[in-house]
Formats: C-alpha cells, structure tokens, sequence
C-alpha cells in the first residue's frame, strides 16, 4: 500500500497504460503483454524488475532454441521486454541495446491465387466473412483495416474507402469495388436499422480510437461511428460500464477463408492476407504502375512493393 492509500497499479496495468499513451496499436498491445507474460512465467513468475540481462538473454534462447519460433517473433519478444524495462520500469540498461536481434531470413514470395481460385474461394463463402474478403481483395486492404471501418470512412459517392490508423498509423484512401458496391451499401443499411433497436436499449454506442471518447463522449452513440462490420454479440467496457459492440472479430473471418480454400480444392497455404497480395498482383498485371500501387496499399517504402513484380 502506497503512503497515499492507494494499491500500487499492477505491472500489466501499469504496461498496458505506457503502451495507449503511445499511441501503439491494440495488436501491439496484445503482443508486448504476451510476451511480458511468457517472460515472467518463465522465471517462475519473479518480477521482472528482480531479472536482468542473463535471464533475458536465456529467455530468448528458450523461444529460438526449444521453441524454435522465427527470427522476427523473437524479435517481437526482445521488443516487448525493451519497451517493458525502458518505460515501466523506468530502468536505464544498457545491455538491453547490446542484446543482438535474430537475423530473419530470406524474404519468401508471397501467395498469390488466380482470379479464378479467388471466384472459388468467394463461392464457398457467405455472409459477413464472404463480404469482408470481397473488401480484402478488391480494396487491397489488411484483415484488420476492413474490420475496423466506420459507417463514415465508406464514401459511395467517391467510391472510395478511407483507411484510418492503418499500418504505421497512416491514413489513406483505398478504392471501393464498384462490384461490390451495392451489396456493402445494403448490408450498411441493414445496420442502420439495427442501430434504431440499439439506441433505445443502450446498445448503439462504440469504442472511440484514443482520446476522442473523452474530448467527445456523445461520439460513440453517433450512426457515422458505427463498424461496418459490429459483432453479433456485446460487452461491458470495464472503464465506462457502458454496454456496446465490438467489431467482427477476425478469427471468424480466418476461420470462414481456411473452410472455403479447403472446400475449393486448393493446395496453396492461403490465408487472408493472401488475397491483399493477389489484389497488388493482378493490378500490376492489368499495367498499373508501382507507385500506384504503392499508394494503395500503404507501403511506406517502394521496395516492399516492388517483391510483386515477381
């Protein structure tokens, strides 16, 4: 107990409030306070503030050597540790930067499936998981950016979607299949119906990104910051104790694509990020140019672009 009466917040509080007030993403979030959570169990649940740089270094060599993950997810591991000592625990250590990252290895070539394995794949699809990958691959956005669009990020007039917070933080503007036009504005409308029968029983109101919930409470409750793509099911924020819905989750999503790849016959590894790199494919095939593609995808670096010349 601390002199002013109050409990000292606890260390996964404590990490989870450094990470918001940086603006990192919630997947991020969620990585560093797995890997926060690895580390600790797997000194016996010791406080990391007791540990140094010998049970760092043999932690590492745990994941590497025993669990054999890949060199970036120890990476993602040695991140989550470096973010945890340098700003929660407030602690200056210099081995922490002497500490060498695992080398990754070759960049492989992405999957990319034939427009007509992706019209077999979208055939054995159906409702919310058939829409968000018809969005995947005629938008070329990530998993992630589709299912947290808002009601007013979708701008039919322009045909147009506006991606906000994406990878890196960006904002940008990916196109809007006209194919699929009319079907996401009927599925929006149907939304909008159920919003009606939300309101009046408390359940219309959404998560705001950052600070805005505080700058403009009433926000939430507005029909433009809806998701286009709101779970079937609700729950209670535990620092408001307001009941509201959270987006589709993309485990669904993941778990739809791996059935319908399967019932299609096709032997690639596909997953959902595959059909993001067959849409960059297949406009470089048509004679778009890079930069192009670049834009629309997001990437900040032309290279990254570039590995779909192949």
């Amino acid at each position: 107990m601390s002199q002013s009466g109050k409990k000292p917040a606890r260390l996964m509080d404590q990490l989870c409030w450094a990470i918001r007030t940086r603006h990192y993403s919630r997947r991020t979030e969620k990585a560093y306070a797995h890997w926060v959570r690895r580390f600790i169990l797997f000194h016996g649940r010791r406080h990391p503030g007791e540990l140094g740089a010998r049970e760092v270094s043999r932690f590492l060599s745990h994941l590497a050597v025993e669990r054999k993950v890949s060199a970036s997810t120890q990476n993602q591991a040695l991140s989550a540790l470096l973010f945890l000592y340098r700003y929660v625990l407030e602690r200056d250590l210099p081995w922490l930067d002497d500490l060498v990252r695992a080398k990754t290895g070759p960049r492989r070539l992405p999957v990319v499936l034939s427009r007509e394995e992706i019209r077999s794949i979208l055939a054995n699809m159906q409702g919310t998981p058939a829409l968000v990958a018809k969005i995947l691959y005629g938008a070329g956005l990530r998993l992630m950016e589709s299912l947290a669009l808002r009601v007013k990020d979708v701008d039919f007039g322009q045909a147009q979607i506006l991606v906000r917070d994406g990878k890196g933080g960006k904002d940008r503007v990916a196109l809007l299949p006209m194919s699929i036009a009319d079907v996401l504005e009927l599925h929006i409308q149907g939304l909008k119906e159920r919003y009606r029968q939300d309101a009046p029983r408390g359940l219309a109101t959404v998560e705001l990104p950052h600070a805005l919930g505080r700058k403009w409470p009433q926000s939430g409750w507005s029909w433009s910051w809806q998701w286009v793509f709101p779970a079937t099911g609700t729950y209670v924020d535990k620092t408001t104790g307001e009941r509201r819905r959270h987006h589709f989750h993309e485990s669904a999503v993941q778990r739809a694509f791996k059935q319908a790849v399967l019932r299609a016959g096709i032997s690639k590894r596909a997953t959902c990020h595959s059909l993001r790199h067959s849409f960059a494919t297949h406009l470089l095939e048509n004679g778009y140019d890079s930069r192009t593609i670049q834009e629309l995808l997001g990437h900040k670096n032309i290279e990254t672009t570039m590995i779909y010349t192949h």
